[in-house]
């Protein structure tokens, strides 16, 4: 048998499926296309996580589509990241063109136009359905995390948290927080000395900086009511479609605390709520992290920990974590490792620094003796691409060139007309988007340090008036000449019984205040 036979068994015998399955595009060796060698990814491993890399105008947006879309038409919902704004025509179908036509043909796969079930969800003030937590859903342990809080800090934290339970004082949002901490600082100091061990001042101000640095790049935004249920991401249309939701992050890009606050809070919220699922023939969710770097730049070791934890783990749940980005190098080995479906587009070897990453890369994809990895990272065109997955047993596949298939839905942003018509038809945006702000820690406490002062300034007025009352007293003493003569009632015992009464009458109403 010849290297191109020898190919075609490997490919084949790799990438076969019983069950239902993905087909992600054509094999390609030696530059052209096997007619019938599609390159097939179970469903059913759709939960072991993937990685979908390569620089950018390689086809990284539109891969994610073709997965996306496939998922929803399995009845698999998606949650993806738009960080660029080019996702959500998804929910439109896409323009037949003589270049998608001529790729189809190529790869041997036919090809239909279709849009799919879209909810567009957004972190800010965009339109959409708004995505919140309140700070006491997001916990303690959560937060010191994103905070970068040392042990010390973290429990102070925690005791805070604690004291507010304590006290059922709801922690909302930012601004809930902010009070507590300035409140057992001051009034409360000696209440919560007293009740949950001394805490240093230098402490809760280390913590207060730090949330209102988060605070600076919007995550108040993300903190509030009402709480987002992750169930509703969960849904599907009456074809048996999953939603494609769509959180819009075009307009915070540059704010990576509050991106990766919510990636982090979500993926907590997801691996609590979702019930054990063990192997299941599909997945229950697939999330898609796109421009991943954004959650990894800022993460300090602590975060990278609880989210590689969560990576571990949430496989259980059904759920699988994709992360899209330009270098593989973005994503910590600790994950990297994780991950089943490897999806290379092209890289760029451009400097010394482009070389030694590309090297780094084919290390990560099994032996082939078909491809140099290496010089290979570097010639694949636009849409094509390596791909390794696992196959039903688990096993990872061969390592194929691929030319990926075209996307059904439309490869462009939406107009604002048609994101209007989207919204307009969610049950979800009705849902979340009305106001609440109910009473929380911050009015609580503001309403019980006004009290307080209310209270001083009585004291302080009391003891003005019982001043006033004695110096008046000084002032009428009986002269010594007046002794001796016949008794009768002075003036200044009159003076005396009427502030005794006034004071006993005082002290009684001051009782009942």
């Amino acid at each position: 048998m010849g290297k191109k036979e020898n190919f075609f068994d490997e490919i084949m015998g790799g990438y076969t499926c019983k069950g239902h399955h993905l087909v992600l595009g054509g094999a390609i060796l030696d530059g052209e296309t096997i007619p019938g060698l599609h390159i097939k990814i179970p469903l059913k491993t759709m939960n072991r996580h993937g990685l979908i890399a390569g620089a950018t105008g390689t086809g990284k947006t539109k891969t994610l589509q073709v997965i996306s879309e496939q998922l929803s038409e399995n009845g698999v919902p998606v949650l993806l990241m738009d960080v660029k704004g080019d996702l959500s025509g998804v929910a439109m179908q896409g323009v037949e063109k003589p270049f998608i036509t001529e790729r189809h043909d190529k790869i041997g796969l036919p090809y239909a136009v279709k849009g799919f079930p879209v909810e567009l969800m957004t972190l800010s003030q965009q339109e959409g359905v708004r995505m919140r937590a309140t700070v006491s859903e997001f916990g303690s342990v959560l937060l010191s995390r994103i905070l970068d809080l040392n042990d010390t800090q973290a429990g102070v934290l925690a005791i805070i948290f604690k004291y507010c339970d304590d006290k059922h004082m709801p922690l909302l949002d930012l601004k809930d927080l902010k009070k507590v901490i300035q409140y057992i600082t001051k009034e409360g100091k000696e209440e919560l000395d007293r009740d949950y061990g001394k805490i240093s001042t230098s402490t809760t101000g280390i913590i207060l900086r730090k949330i209102i640095e988060l605070e600076q790049q919007d995550a108040g935004l993300f903190f509030g009511e009402m709480s987002f249920d992750i169930k509703d991401l969960l849904k599907h249309d009456r074809n048996g479609n999953g939603f494609i939701n769509i959180i819009r992050i075009n307009d915070i890009q540059d704010k990576p605390k509050l991106f990766s606050t919510f990636m982090l809070c979500l993926l907590a919220e997801i691996y609590h709520e979702m019930p054990e699922k063990g192997d299941v023939e599909k997945p229950e969710l697939v999330i898609f992290i796109d421009e991943a770097h954004l959650v990894f730049d800022q993460a300090g070791k602590a975060l990278l920990d609880q989210i590689e934890n969560i990576v571990k783990l949430i496989r259980s749940k059904g759920i699988g974590v994709f992360f899209v980005t330009q270098n593989p190098m973005d994503v910590p080995n600790g994950i990297l490792a994780q991950l089943g479906l490897k999806v290379q587009h092209s890289l760029r070897a451009f400097t010394a620094v482009d070389r030694k990453a590309i090297k780094l890369t084919a290390e990560n994809f099994p032996l082939s003796g078909y491809y140099k990895t290496d010089e290979v990272l570097t010639q694949l065109g636009i849409g094509e691409a390596l791909v390794t997955a696992l196959n039903e047993k688990g096993i990872p596949t061969p390592l194929a060139a691929t030319m990926m298939r075209a996307p059904m839905s439309c490869m462009d942003i939406l107009t604002q007309e048609e994101i209007n018509l989207i919204n307009r038809n969610s049950v979800l945006v009705a849902k979340y988007n009305q106001v609440i702000d109910r009473e929380s820690a911050y009015e609580m406490l503001s309403r019980k340090i006004e009290f307080a002062e209310k209270e001083a300034q009585r004291e302080a007025d009391m003891k003005e008036w019982e001043k006033a009352q004695k110096e008046d007293f000084r002032r009428v003493q009986r002269p010594a000449s007046t002794r001796g003569r016949r008794k009768t009632t002075p003036p200044v015992v009159k003076v005396l019984t009427s502030a005794t009464f006034i004071r006993g009458v005082l002290g009684i109403l001051k009782k009942v205040i």
